[in-house]
């Protein structure tokens, strides 16, 4: 019995949580989860988004999966995933994007890891009001963060027999901070002679991404960056409903899909659970039940291949709930 920590989140979440913890369920996974409410309708209630007890629970389980939260947009709290990246040290972002058979794209084998470094950079928050007509903004990239992502990409290349790691930044330009961020990338890939090392401008990266998505494997990026460019590739392979993601620090790890709370669709059986379940398989993998994991993951792709039960962002009429009984039959 694992015991892990399970945050609903608000809009579609609590949907696409019921089904993705059906489908663990029913794959045989037995898991005590502690659910932790966190996001908007908390902070109505308790004064934050982000209570304490969410973070302990973490710390304590040492794994959570997380569903979307509702983060407003130029006014109120700042968002819930930052804020649990910065308080557990969540240093690495993790998103594969790889071609889903059934989901048809203009794109084809597209197999790409975007690894972004989750705690500094513009994400610091670092602000101030100028006067009434501007205002700035404190870009923060350090040694240290930079090293541990850039042996964490490497890491996961060489563990994932992935041949080639592009450094991602605008060095040209941002000649001091992107320039320490190439640096240490740069010093690191001397440990890794193994592992093709190559350096690309994020502008020509996002160009050549949309003409030959095949050339890329893993991009190891600062956080903005890296945020802009996973949504990206994303998008090569059908969009965030069904782009998974991962944030791993040295003690815990939270997996949590990369698309939004949706509230327009909320309670409508219209929610595609697909992100989410993609990464609990990642999650149980982490956990050691690999068996599992693939069953649950081989269900769904054999969905999905099939085409004939899909929910509407997927392109057929099938509910939320309908879909989730299909991949359970499939299990």
């Amino acid at each position: 019995m694992h015991r892990l920590t399970l945050i609903p989140g608000d809009g579609i979440g609590p949907e696409i949580t019921a089904a993705v913890t059906k489908i663990i369920k029913s794959a045989g996974v037995e898991i005590d989860w502690d659910v932790q409410s966190a996001g908007a309708d908390v902070a109505e209630k308790e004064g934050t988004p982000l209570p304490q007890r969410v973070i302990e629970s973490i710390q304590k389980n040492k794994v959570a999966l997380k569903a979307p939260v509702t983060t407003p947009i130029g006014k109120g709290f700042r968002s819930v995933n930052v804020a649990l990246r910065k308080e557990l040290d969540l240093y690495a972002n993790i998103r594969p994007c790889k071609n889903i058979k059934g989901i048809k794209t203009p794109f084809n084998n597209v197999d790409i890891v975007v690894v972004r470094e989750n705690t500094e950079d513009l994400y610091a928050g670092i602000e101030k009001k100028i006067d009434d007509n501007s205002a700035e903004s404190i870009k923060i990239i350090t040694r240290k963060a930079s090293e541990r992502i850039f042996e964490y990409g490497f890491e996961y290349a060489l563990k994932n027999n992935r041949k080639t790691l592009h450094a991602v930044t605008k060095a040209n330009i941002c000649k001091l901070t992107d320039g320490l961020f190439l640096e240490c990338g740069r010093n690191v890939a001397k440990k890794y002679p193994m592992i093709d090392f190559k350096e690309i401008l994020v502008d020509n990266l996002c160009m050549q991404l949309v003409q030959h998505p095949e050339k890329f494997d893993v991009l190891v990026l600062p956080n903005l960056y890296g945020d802009i460019v996973s949504d990206l590739t994303a998008g090569l392979i059908g969009g965030l409903g069904v782009a998974q993601g991962a944030n791993i620090g040295s003690d815990c790890a939270v997996f949590e899909p990369v698309h939004g709370s949706a509230p327009d669709i909320k309670g409508q059986n219209k929610a595609n659970p697909t992100a989410l379940l993609l990464c609990a398989v990642n999650m149980l993998n982490y956990i050691g039940e690999r068996e599992k994991a693939a069953k649950i993951e081989n269900a769904l792709m054999k969905v999905l291949g099939q085409g004939a039960v899909l929910t509407p962002d997927l392109g057929g009429n099938a509910g939320t709930n309908e879909f989730t009984d299909e991949i359970i039959k499939n299990l």
